[in-house]
């Protein structure tokens, strides 16, 4: 997690202060919990709100604490003891460290799905603005990096806004799987504190319980959400990779806005560059880096080991702050993206009208040419137009035997560009519930 690829809102969630303070959450509301049933004095648990409710930790005490305990928790709750005073014996009351980790944990993945979310919200309301704003764009569909047929860059658009739709509905429930709350002791058996404080800890952090936890919650949870992650930055390494190959110099079918003043190169003044495409196609692969230890940190000793705490302190803030980070710079790619008709339509009949092949095929063979002959006829007319040598309409015109089947009017009307995108309509209807 560096500044330069950092947001505040998604960087201030993993700060110490933060996590010290849904540490101290944790801590009192379990307390309240305790108090309700009787456990410990209700003055005790008001006194702890009332003492260190408001105050801001001192990071620095307490990571002296730590070099001495070297034990983070203990390190937190002897400088919480420092303010609260003698009700402090009152705090941690049949509680295990990971009761407070792994629920502080769910707590700031809950809150930076919320954050992910928004930023999906923020690249889908971009993607539709622009793919309305050029619905009925034609332009060459491609496969294989080759001309296929003609499509338009609304339709392109559109795909994509699919694509980070289900990505929505993955988070939302990722977010739902992660949001678990563990307060259940040492081993898991509740032996030392009453479930009815898991449960109102829970319900106050807006979390669910873990059904049935060891000393932590399950790391499947883990698993799925940063697989998750994973899944939505590749669907964004898509998205970058079609930009970069659109503004490639022999396309430049659309390109990423250059703004005033910006420099693409030290040594070519001419170059404009798709340096936040790559940007993001870079960070997507550290996103989808992080689901693999994520994985691997469901299978721990017994009841708990320590192996997957390394992981996360890395993976849970760095993973976040990045995919935050690179959704917002896509959405300012997508918003600014400057388009060519002129380039798509001159890229569009570059070939000469061979993208019309498949619909000359099926003419040939609604007319009763066998599929094998009718594509032989089509292939030996198309091939010197791929070498330049001649335009297709033309080169079938004048073969005798495609003429014996199909007459000039029927072969022009095969080389409408309409009749590609007849159906936009109906899959905008499909992909936006409006047309």
């Amino acid at each position: 997690m560096i500044p330069r690829y950092s947001r505040p809102e998604m960087a201030a969630l993993w700060e110490a202060q933060t996590r010290f303070r849904i540490w101290f959450e944790i801590e009192a509301h379990a307390c309240d919990a305790l108090a309700e049933i009787g456990v410990i004095p209700k003055e005790a648990a008001k006194a702890i709100w009332e003492k260190a409710g408001h105050v801001t930790f001192d990071v620095a005490r307490i990571d002296a604490i730590e070099k001495v305990t070297h034990h983070d928790v203990v390190a937190f709750l002897t400088h919480l003891a420092e303010f609260i005073g003698p009700e402090s014996r009152f705090v941690h009351q049949g509680m295990t460290s990971s009761d407070v980790l792994d629920t502080c944990l769910a707590v700031q993945l809950a809150r930076a799905s919320d954050i992910l979310l928004s930023d999906i919200d923020a690249l889908l309301a971009a993607l539709k603005r622009r793919a309305f704003e050029h619905k009925l764009t034609p332009m060459i569909g491609r496969s294989h990096g080759i001309h296929a047929e003609p499509m338009t860059f609304g339709f392109k658009l559109a795909q994509a806004y699919a694509e980070f739709s289900r990505a929505r509905e993955r988070l939302v429930h990722a977010r739902k799987e992660i949001a678990t709350c563990a307060i259940s002791g040492a081993v898991g058996t509740f032996a030392n504190i009453d479930p009815r404080v898991e449960a109102h800890v829970a319900k106050k952090l807006g979390l669910a319980v873990e059904p049935a936890s060891t000393q932590i919650i399950p790391r499947d949870r883990h698993a799925m959400f940063f697989a998750t992650l994973g899944v939505i930055a590749s669907s964004m390494e898509r998205l970058a990779t079609e930009i970069r190959h659109l503004q490639r110099t022999e396309v430049l079918e659309a390109e990423e806005f250059f703004s005033e003043g910006q420099k693409g190169s030290s040594a070519m003044p001419h170059k404009r560059n798709p340096v936040l495409s790559e940007n993001v196609t870079g960070l997507a692969r550290l996103v989808r880096g992080m689901a693999m230890p994520a994985m691997e940190n469901v299978a721990l000793w017994h009841e708990r080991d320590i192996s997957h705490s390394s992981v996360e302190r890395m993976i849970a803030p760095d993973a976040t702050v990045t995919l935050d980070f690179a959704l917002a710079r896509l959405t300012q790619v997508i918003d600014k993206l400057v388009v060519y008709p002129a380039n798509m339509k001159k890229n569009l009949e570059r070939l000469g009208g061979l993208i019309h092949s498949q619909r000359v095929l099926l003419a040939l063979t609604q007319k009763g040419v066998s599929r094998e002959e009718a594509y032989a006829l089509v292939q030996r007319n198309a091939m010197p137009v791929w070498r330049g040598e001649g335009d297709f309409l033309t080169l079938l015109k004048n073969d005798t035997e495609v003429r014996k089947v199909l007459a000039a009017p029927k072969l022009e009307e095969l080389f409408d560009l309409a009749y590609h995108l007849k159906n936009i309509d109906f899959i905008f209807e499909r992909v936006f519930g409006e047309s």
